[in-house]
């Protein structure tokens, strides 16, 4: 079909969305090729991590390839494809925040799970997630996070660094995870926000 290869590039998108979902890969690639880097942009907005906007944009071409005949594009295929980058980002970064929110309430439940936290936040978009919180916190509470994460030191080690007693700093770690918390929710509650209402 030489005339589509020739004719494809001036077609709308909404012509290109129907040649996509009668499975017509050049029609595909014109619309990858179009909008790869206007979603890669806005992916990385709201991650602000190269390979995981990347990933984003992938994962969303995917989608569109494999239920084109499904797809309800609407009006306009640019607002639908950003759409799909906005509700996969919102998805991850829900994800994410359950993740380590389940950990910090694990550790606040049970005191012998303290000492796992770190293992448990293997993932570096997490770890560095848990240091922004972190630096956030009173300098007490700071510095005992800090121990825990950096040189892995037990409840009764920090005590005997820091010349405080076990309980207290268990009640400092506990508020410091319940402090976390309320950013965490306070983090998702905002980019949410974000997504729902930008262009």
């Amino acid at each position: 079909m030489p005339m589509y290869k020739q004719d494809l590039t001036e077609v709308e998108d909404e012509q290109l969305f129907i040649l996509v979902e009668q499975g017509n890969e050049q029609a595909f690639k014109l619309v990858y090729e179009k909008y790869h880097r206007l979603l890669y942009v806005l992916a990385y907005r709201y991650l602000m991590d190269k390979d995981r906007a990347e990933d984003a944009v992938q994962e969303v071409f995917v989608k569109l390839w494999e239920y084109r005949e499904r797809l309800n594009i609407g009006i306009s295929l640019r607002n639908f494809l950003f759409t799909m980058v906005k509700n996969h980002v919102l998805n991850v970064i829900r994800n994410e925040n359950s993740a380590i929110e389940k950990q910090y309430e694990i550790a606040q439940r049970t005191p012998e799970y303290e000492d796992d936290l770190v293992e448990k936040l293997e993932k570096r978009e997490q770890m560095e997630l848990f240091y922004e919180m972190v630096d956030k916190l009173p300098p007490q509470k700071k510095a005992i996070c800090k121990l825990k994460v950096e040189e892995e030191l037990s409840t009764k080690e920090i005590a005997e660094r820091m010349h405080l007693s076990v309980n207290t700093i268990k009640t400092h770690y506990a508020e410091a995870l319940k402090a976390i918390r309320r950013q965490l929710v306070k983090k998702l509650i905002i980019v949410v926000i974000i997504i729902l209402f930008s262009c």
